[in-house]
C-alpha cells in the first residue's frame, strides 16, 4: 500500500513509499485552508448583480439625493469597495424603467440628466436603502466575518507566511510576538 499508513504483523508501522508533507507543504495547506475559510465569510458582492439589485441600488442612492447616471455608477462602485461596478447598460435602462413607472423624474442640469425620486417612490426607496449591498445590517453581518475574526484570520495568514518562508530566527521572533499577543488579549478579558 504505497502512500498510505498500513499495519504489519507488529502493528502500527508505516508502509514504504509514504512521505509525510514537509513543513513548507504543511504551511501551504494551512494557508489555503485559512484563505478558504475567510472567503466563505466575506460579503458576497460580485461584479455582476441581478436586475433587482441594480434597481434597489439606484433607488437607495436616489433616496439620499438626486444624481446623474454616472454618479450612481461611481457611488455603487465606491460603496461596495470596487467589488461591484454596474455598467451603464444596466443603470440607464433601470433609470428609464423607474421613470416609466413614475418613480423617478429627470431634469437637465449642466447638460446632464439628474434623476430624483417622486413621492410615490419614497417608501420603496427607503426599503431599498436598508437592504442596499453596502448597507450593514444585523442580517448581513450575521453571515459575515466580524472585525475580530478577520483580524485573527489575517494574523494566522501572517504566521503561515513566516512559517513557510522565514528563517529559524524569524520563527523564534514570531513565537515571541504571538506569546505576547496572547497574554495581552487575555489581559483584555481580565480588565472587563
Amino acid at each position: 500500500m504505497t502512500g498510505t499508513y498500513g499495519t504489519g504483523a507488529t502493528g502500527g508501522s508505516r508502509s514504504k513509499g509514504f512521505t509525510p508533507p514537509s513543513p513548507g507543504e504543511a504551511m501551504d495547506a494551512m494557508w489555503d485552508a485559512f484563505d478558504q475559510i475567510r472567503s466563505g465569510f466575506e460579503k458576497k458582492v460580485g461584479s455582476r448583480m441581478g436586475r433587482g439589485d441594480v434597481r434597489a441600488a439606484v433607488l437607495a442612492l436616489l433616496f439620499e439625493e438626486p444624481m446623474h447616471g454616472y454618479q450612481i455608477i461611481r457611488q455603487i462602485e465606491e460603496r461596495t469597495g470596487g467589488r461591484w461596478k454596474p455598467s451603464a447598460g444596466s443603470v440607464y435602462p433601470t433609470l428609464q424603467l423607474l421613470a416609466d413607472e413614475g418613480l423617478v423624474t429627470a431634469e437637465m442640469t449642466n447638460d446632464r440628466k439628474v434623476y430624483s425620486l417622486t413621492d410615490a417612490a419614497r417608501d420603496e426607496a427607503a426599503d431599498a436603502a436598508k437592504d442596499a449591498p453596502w448597507a450593514p445590517t444585523e442580517t448581513k453581518e450575521a453571515g459575515r466575518i466580524g472585525p475580530l475574526s478577520k483580524a485573527g484570520f489575517d494574523l494566522a495568514q501572517a504566521v503561515a507566511q513566516v512559517g513557510r518562508s522565514g528563517s529559524p530566527e524569524q520563527h523564534e521572533q514570531a513565537v515571541e510576538v504571538l506569546d505576547q499577543a496572547r497574554r495581552k488579549i487575555y489581559s483584555i478579558l481580565a480588565e472587563g
